[in-house]
Formats: structure tokens, C-alpha cells, sequence
């Protein structure tokens, strides 16, 4: 039996809509991009040196070959569809593509590209709204239409969500066509899985290092249970797992300069991940909040993220709001301890 492919689906749900037609077509220009950019990390160094570095962002981020090669593809693949504006993780502010566009759209073109010389998974995560006017970009994640992300791994995937749940498709090479595999991904609520860069502990708040203390303490610890650590540095590579199997991932706001809003982008980055981890019944946060209730204020303003197995989301936040959600420790981190408020 003829498995329904990305087409068939976006059909079906646009049908005679003007503006989910829109979106079809804006669906389909980015995986059209993603393609290209599939095949060039799948040549890796016979494609040139991807991992060079270019230059860096204002904000001290490196940005490399790939990068720029990424989104242009993306910008180039997206003027032949209905978008007004553009926002790009390579670009210092949003582009003005088609003025009679009806969609404003926020893409990192490649996530994780620190491990583009690795050969370690990587991807394209995007965000679709409504064009508002020249601010469209800054509108809360509960505000979007689609979002996604592609990832380039052993297979090349989609990951999708028009607001009907969230689906996996994966790139059939000899068709050249994405092929639905997972019809409703859903985030199993419970986990004992958990990603975090351990690495930066030093740097964590209490509320951080007691949650991730209560996991490493296993089944001798307050949560009874033996908890696995996970890392990629790659987010759509954990998001994609978490989807998959379940888990939460991590990465919070800490103590190192630049790091205190947390790290990751709110508009291009977070938002599109909260709705489909939303959408397959998970959650996400900035580690108290909604992601998708806040209001953007830039468009690469960052914040802490959360998100994951709801129960175990839902659970980080208790510990972000509520002392006697921790565990008693040693006299100075205790309840009653000298330094706790």
C-alpha cells in the first residue's frame, strides 16, 4: 500500500483554503531547500570546506561556510512562495521578500553547525505566522500557523505541525519526495531520560543542579527511579529523539556572561519546537513559562528552554517555583539551609 506523502497531506488539509495554500507552499519551498542542503552535508568535505569559519555575529557566535551556503538556499527557495518577510538567524534583521505575501517566516537554517565537520546530525528549523506589517516576526509562538524543522542524519526527516498534531516524514532518496512515517507523533508523558550540556554545571542556578542532582541520584534518590543522560549539541537531533522515545532536554539560563536569558532564540529556535512538542502532547517552558505564551521583543532575542515529557517539564518548573519541591541536601542547600530564600 502507497504510503501518503508530504504533498498528499499538505493537500489534503489545504484543499480549497486560500491561506493553508500558503503555507503548502511555503512547506514545500523549505523542504525543497532542506534537499539541497541534505546533499551537501551527505558529500561532507567533497563538497568544499563547510566548517570554515566566515565570521561571527554581534553576539560572539561563529558563523561558518555551511551556514551562509544554508540560507541562501533557504531565502532563494522562499521568493517563489507567498512570504512577506523573512527572518533569519544569518541575517541581523528580517527581509522583506514579497510585499503582497501573506506569511511572515522565521528559519535557523542550520542548527547545530558546530558539528557540520563531525559528521553529526544537523538541521533547519522554521516558524510560520500570519504577515501583520513590518513586526510580524515578534508576535508569541501561540500566534503561529506551522512550524517544523528538518533534520540531516541518517535519513533526512521533516518534522511538522500545521496545528492538527504533529507528523514525521522522511525523505525517500529514489523519489525524491518526503514520505509520511509517523502520522501523530505523541511525547510519551513520563520519562527517565534528560539532555543537558553537564559540562556548564558550575554555572547553573540551585533550581538547575538539584533537578539534575535528584536524576543522577537514581534509585537510591528522592525520584527512585535511574535516569540516562543524552547530549548532542545539536537541538533538533534531542528534539527528534524526544518526539521518538520521550525525555526532556535542558538548557537553561546561567551564571556566564551572555548566558543569563538562556542561550537559545525565541522566535526561530523555541517557538517552533514548543508547538510541535505541544501538538505531540508535550511541553514546553522557559523553565516556569509557556514559551508560547511570551511576547518577543527582537527577533534573536533568546531565553532559557525546556521541553520535553510533559510530567517531567511540568516537574522542572516546581523546582524553578517551589523550594519544598527539592528534596532536603546538606544544612547549607536545605530547606531550612543558609542560603536558601
Amino acid at each position: 500500500m502507497r504510503r501518503p506523502t508530504l504533498g498528499d497531506h499538505l493537500a489534503r488539509w489545504s484543499e480549497t483554503n486560500d491561506l493553508r495554500c500558503d503555507i503548502a507552499a511555503s512547506v514545500n519551498a523549505l523542504t525543497g531547500a532542506g534537499i539541497k542542503i541534505a546533499e551537501l552535508l551527505a558529500a561532507g568535505p567533497l563538497a568544499g570546506s563547510l566548517a570554515t569559519v566566515r565570521g561571527y555575529h554581534e553576539d560572539g557566535d561563529s558563523q561558518k561556510e555551511l551556514d551562509v551556503i544554508a540560507d541562501d538556499l533557504v531565502r532563494e527557495a522562499l521568493k517563489a512562495a507567498p512570504v512577506a518577510l523573512l527572518g533569519s538567524e544569518e541575517a541581523e534583521v528580517a527581509e522583506l521578500l514579497d510585499p503582497s505575501g501573506t506569511l511572515a517566516i522565521a528559519v535557523d537554517p542550520l542548527d547545530g553547525s558546530s558539528n557540520i565537520d563531525s559528521n553529526m546530525t544537523v538541521g533547519t528549523i522554521f516558524s510560520i505566522l500570519p504577515y501583520t506589517g513590518p513586526d510580524a516576526l515578534l508576535q508569541s509562538g501561540s500566534r503561529q500557523l506551522a512550524a517544523g524543522f528538518l533534520i540531516y542524519g541518517p535519513q533526512t526527516a521533516l518534522v511538522l505541525t500545521v496545528g492538527a498534531g504533529t507528523q514525521l516524514f522522511v525523505l525517500d532518496r529514489a523519489s525524491g519526495e518526503f514520505v509520511l512515517a509517523t502520522e501523530r507523533a505523541l511525547v510519551v508523558p513520563e520519562t527517565a531520560e534528560y539532555a543537558i550540556n553537564g559540562s556548564n554545571e558550575r554555572h547553573w542556578d540551585l533550581s538547575v543542579r538539584s533537578y539534575v542532582d535528584d536524576c543522577r541520584a537514581g534509585l537510591e534518590g528522592p525520584r527512585a527511579k535511574d535516569f540516562n543522560t543524552r547530549w548532542v549539541a545539536s537541538m533538533v537531533a534531542d528534539a527528534y529523539r524526544i518526539l521518538v522515545r520521550g525525555g526532556v532536554y535542558l538548557y537553561p539560563g546561567d551564571a556566564r556572561r551572555g548566558y543569563q536569558q538562556g542561550r537559545l532564540r525565541l522566535v526561530y529556535e523555541a517557538n517552533p519546537v514548543a508547538f510541535l512538542m505541544e501538538q505531540a502532547q508535550g511541553a514546553a517552558t522557559d523553565g516556569v513559562t509557556s514559551i508560547l505564551e511570551l511576547e518577543p521583543t527582537h527577533l534573536h532575542q533568546r531565553v532559557p528552554l525546556v521541553f520535553g515529557s510533559r510530567a517531567e517539564v511540568e516537574r522542572i518548573a516546581r523546582y524553578h517555583n517551589d523550594s519544598a519541591a527539592m528534596p532536603e541536601r546538606s544544612p547549607l542547600f536545605g530547606r531550612r539551609g543558609l542560603l536558601r530564600a
